[in-house]
């Protein structure tokens, strides 16, 4: 099975800070900016001039104070897979627990051994929603 891998996602709680690092102090290149209005975050994705296809992923959330505790700003490497749902049932079949099943036939999210959150994104256009995924709930967080 194709998997390709596409960023590491980290919260931050200050972008112009953010950025002063990332872009300033490292040397990246804004490659792409997303604002949601209705999540209410922004995600700015950073990566070295030549070498795009490897971002990091800066997400912002609105309307939070949190500070988060080491780990927590940490948010999950995302990988692009051929087909959503043969993944899924063959992490399901190894002992995987599914936490955020592909309900939309787009994305889920399952844990590593070692507890680190990992995005699992269909490739292309999403799947067409089917059972059990369709009905299964989320368990746990990711």
């Amino acid at each position: 099975m194709k998997i390709k891998y596409l960023h590491t996602m980290v919260r931050i709680k200050n972008i112009e800070q953010s950025l002063k690092f990332y872009v300033d102090l490292l040397g990246l290149k804004e490659t792409r900016r997303v604002e949601n209005e209705v999540g209410k975050f922004t995600l700015i994705f950073l990566a070295p001039p030549e070498q795009t296809d490897c971002p990091v992923e800066l997400t912002y959330n609105w309307d939070t104070n949190k500070n988060y505790a080491e780990g927590r700003n940490f948010g999950h490497l995302a990988y692009e897979v051929q087909d959503i749902y043969e993944i899924c049932e063959k992490l399901q079949r190894s002992g995987v627990k599914i936490n955020r099943p592909p309900r939309d036939g787009r994305m889920a999210f399952v844990r590593s051994p070692d507890n680190i959150s990992i995005e699992l994104l269909q490739a292309g256009q999403a799947k067409k929603p089917i059972e059990p995924w369709l009905s299964m709930k989320n368990e746990g967080h990711w």
